[in-house]
């Protein structure tokens, strides 16, 4: 049987994919994080599966329950919040499948950064302004950075920077950034993307650490810092040009 990866999407229950929403149907059992995966989701499920919430679970009980499954005939569907590409924990997961000889498979999902964009109405990459988006996080005492990944020198490059799991140390954030972007650059930080609670913050290097305060977000945000977020005079992309040549290859 198999262990399927499914991106569960941001927080609204009806952005996972149909493939994902398909195979969630079929599948006699479902392991999931209750802490951020919406409980609508769960509707979809067989009405005699096996639920299991891994919030509390460490990674060695998590791959026991795929085993047991795995050993028992079933096929698993195993929610991530987001896309399982990015922040998600599923490499853990996988090489201990692969010890375990448990087959898998991933499915994708759309990741907070594109439902936080969508919350904005921005396009995060802008023709003559930005062509390049910097996925990444900052160093907490459970997890450090890799040498040459620290904001100040990703910051260097001046490109849009998008932050999960940061919302909490926006302070230094915004102190590691501002030699490297300016206190007017534009920023941004969208809580709880795409569910009815969602929180939309709009402003600058400057303003955004007092605005997150403010709204009381610590956790479940992602951060954008950069110009394309303010970005209103720019050239047309070619992609649709009147000027371009639609004929040639």
């Amino acid at each position: 049987m198999t262990v399927y990866f499914i991106g569960a999407g941001p927080g609204a229950a009806d952005l996972i994919t149909v493939r994902g929403a398909r195979i969630l149907a079929a599948s006699p059992v479902c392991l999931y994080a209750g802490s951020l995966v919406p409980r609508e989701l769960l509707d979809a499920c067989p009405a005699d599966a096996r639920l299991v919430d891994t919030a509390q679970l460490d990674i060695d009980r998590i791959t026991a329950e795929l085993v047991r499954a795995h050993e028992e005939g079933h096929d698993v569907a195993r929610l991530h919040s987001g896309d399982p590409s990015v922040f998600s924990a599923v490499n853990e997961q996988m090489r201990r499948l692969d010890e375990a000889g448990v087959p898998y498979d991933v499915v994708p999902g759309v990741p907070a950064f594109a439902a936080a964009a969508a919350a904005l109405k921005r396009e995060l990459t802008v023709p003559t302004v930005g062509q390049t988006v910097i996925l990444t996080r900052i160093a907490q005492r459970a997890t450090a950075m890799p040498e040459g990944e620290d904001l100040a020198t990703l910051g260097r490059s001046g490109a849009l920077i998008v932050l999960h799991l940061a919302a909490g140390y926006v302070d230094r954030v915004v102190e590691e950034l501002l030699p490297h972007y300016g206190a007017g650059c534009p920023a941004a930080v969208v809580a709880m993307a795409s569910r009815p609670d969602e929180i939309v913050l709009r402003g600058t290097l400057e303003s955004i650490a007092r605005q997150v305060k403010e709204a009381g977000v610590v956790r479940t945000a992602v951060i954008m810092v950069g110009r394309t977020l303010g970005a209103e005079q720019f050239r047309d992309s070619h992609l649709y040009s009147p000027h371009r040549d639609r004929h040639s290859c």
